[in-house]
């Protein structure tokens, strides 16, 4: 084993997705609690696009590195993993190269009849859906949950996974051919937003218990609208924008939550504790047939600045992902 690798550092520090490059540099080295992983693939994540401008940087500690999820194989043990295990992880940073450490309580085994590319696109969506629709916005069987950004990595994992839980779900995105694909994946009701209003949708269906929102902007106001008493509203990102007007004697009469988390700063027991019960809770989903990653395209490791001009275009259905091998 080599002391260094190949990996994608952004040139200046930050800019656009040409700016990527891939370079040589030295293979990292676990501590204590640490694994080291042979990495054989890797999600390309809205946080990695937010990092590489400047936008989103790595918490303390962490690779400076892009990369938040990969799979491949344990070379250095530690924990419950043996040298040879197959796992995917969540990382802090440092997903994007040949070599990747974390803490082992954060790797999961890879679940059978998915190769690596399908399981490294399991990491960051299901802890982001499992924290915030499940955990933070409590999402139960017999419930509606909308979804925004339906055909995302996030959105195509939270329809699967609501879905198995026995929610209703209503899917929201940008034009027929998405709003199809939503379907395809399980939605009760897909919205094309071009052509409908979702807040009209939504009250039409008897409104919705739970949003998984990472739009922002003026989809608040419609949020609003559609949730029914006691409803939650969950943030995970504000890609048409991060400030609202929040009309409050409105939120008083629904007894609405507003809420949203992000998951890259949280801390390693917590995420330690989120690895546990998504264990128990989603990968019996997954062994079901429940829960399938969706792949729409893979790049080489050393072609990540077109697998990030491709998911900024926003044609993608599903996880985007690096090939390391």
């Amino acid at each position: 084993m080599s002391d260094t690798m190949t990996a994608i550092t952004v040139e200046g520090g930050r800019g656009p997705a040409e700016n990527l490059k891939a370079v040589s540099i030295p293979r990292p080295v676990p501590g204590p609690g640490q694994i080291l992983i042979k990495v054989h693939a890797a999600g390309v994540n809205r946080p990695d696009l937010a990092q590489r401008i400047g936008a989103y940087p790595p918490p303390p500690g962490a690779p400076d590195t892009l990369g938040l999820e990969v799979a491949g194989e344990v070379l250095v043990a530690a924990g419950r993993w043996k040298v040879g295990d197959k796992v995917c992880a969540l990382l802090g940073g440092g997903g994007y190269a040949q070599y990747a450490v974390c803490d082992a309580r954060h790797a999961l085994p890879i679940p059978a009849g998915l190769d690596y590319v399908q399981a490294a696109a399991l990491p960051e969506t299901v802890f982001t859906v499992f924290a915030n629709v499940f955990e933070h916005g409590s999402l139960k069987s017999g419930e509606t949950l909308m979804v925004h950004g339906a055909t995302s990595g996030i959105g195509t994992t939270a329809i699967q996974m609501a879905k198995a839980a026995g929610a209703k779900v209503i899917a929201t995105s940008r034009g027929a051919g998405k709003a199809a694909e939503a379907l395809k994946l399980g939605a009760d009701v897909s919205v094309d937003v071009t052509a409908e209003d979702f807040a009209e949708v939504a009250k039409a269906q008897g409104g919705v218990d739970v949003i998984l929102d990472m739009v922002g902007g003026d989809y608040f106001a419609k949020g609003l609208d559609s949730i029914r008493t006691g409803g939650r509203i969950v943030y995970i990102a504000t890609q048409a924008g991060g400030e609202v007007s929040l009309p409050i004697f409105r939120l008083m009469m629904k007894r609405a939550l507003v809420t949203g988390s992000t998951l890259r700063p949280r801390d390693a027991d917590e995420k330690a504790r989120l690895a546990e019960a998504i264990e128990a809770q989603v990968w019996p989903w997954i062994a079901a047939g429940k829960l399938t990653p969706q792949i729409d395209k893979t790049f080489p490791l050393t072609e990540a600045a077109a697998a990030h001009a491709y998911l900024e275009g926003g044609s993608h259905v599903g996880k985007v992902m690096l090939i390391a091998d």
